[in-house]
């Protein structure tokens, strides 16, 4: 009716305004700016998510805040600040915060608000990962006994004997599954269906049949909520089941893709072929078995 004017400042905004507090003027507006074009874009930039501008100001905010006791503007930032700064982190850290505040200079540079990039040549480093660990039997039957209804037992096999991460598992629809044929297509990429997962298919497809005989939703899995809709259930329904414990459906995955390397040996294409993996994430899984059977060979007499 166009009677309500709705002024309610984003929570965005909010948020953006603490996370400001305690920088120097010149510092804070120029960070502004920055997280408003990571979150809008610009002539040169594509739109971040507001999770992504979260995180950069987060890494970016430490650094600012110790600068802004004898600096005004980010011009008065020197490489030699930039160093001093980095040396004092290490791992994961130092890679996150070093790739946030080339970010928030090269954007300064490119606007004309700095002189010289500070961040320029300074080596972000390859991240290093740790050895993969296999989970225990112990923590897997935790989450087997967890895993009580027909549509959460499916879902942990899914992730357990196929690898599918929580979106992948949201996103499949009735038309993948080929009970015929015995096959399951994931992700684009068909695989055979097991025994264990062809009986909590039929068992999930029954109760599914029963509970919602009408729905109209195509996707395999659906709830109350998706039921009456179209719409895929959500990541955070998927994964709810086994929230809190230590073989989580990301972990049992990781597991999965580890097992199947150290059965057949570490062969980063075998793994590409079986499991849709890029090169990097291939030989990373492949890195982490040679690590373990490298442990296992010292540990044995």
């Amino acid at each position: 009716m166009g009677i309500f004017e709705n002024d309610s400042e984003p929570s965005f905004e909010h948020w953006r305004a603490d996370r400001m507090e305690g920088l120097a003027p010149g510092i804070r507006l120029e960070t502004e700016r920055w997280t408003r074009v990571l979150r809008d874009g610009g002539p040169r930039s594509l739109p971040r998510r507001e999770s992504t501008v979260w995180l950069y100001l987060n890494r970016v905010r430490p650094a600012l805040l110790e600068w802004s006791n004898r600096c005004d503007h980010l011009r008065e930032v020197t490489r030699d600040d930039i160093l001093t700064y980095v040396k004092t982190l290490h791992g994961h850290q130092r890679h996150d915060q070093l790739v946030a505040l080339r970010s928030l200079f090269s954007w300064a540079k490119r606007n004309g608000l700095i002189f010289r990039n500070p961040t320029s040549r300074i080596k972000v480093g390859q991240y290093q990962y740790g050895v993969l660990q296999p989970l225990v039997p112990a923590q897997i039957d935790r989450s087997v006994a967890a895993a009580t209804t027909p549509a959460t037992r499916l879902i942990l096999a899914l992730a357990a004997v196929h690898a599918a991460r929580v979106a992948q598992i949201g996103r499949l629809m009735l038309d993948d599954v080929d009970l015929g044929n015995r096959r399951l297509t994931i992700a684009g990429r068909v695989r055979p269906l097991d025994d264990l997962t062809l009986k909590l298919l039929l068992d999930w497809l029954e109760h599914r049949r029963s509970r919602w005989p009408n729905t109209a939703n195509l996707h395999l899995l659906i709830n109350n909520q998706t039921a009456t809709k179209t719409s895929r259930a959500s990541n955070h329904w998927i994964s709810a089941s086994m929230r809190g414990q230590d073989a989580t459906l990301e972990r049992l995955r990781v597991d999965r893709q580890l097992e199947e390397a150290l059965t057949h040996g570490p062969d980063p294409l075998h793994l590409a072929e079986v499991f849709g993996l890029d090169e990097k994430t291939a030989m990373r899984y492949a890195d982490s078995t040679r690590a373990l059977l490298e442990q296992a060979a010292e540990a044995s007499p």
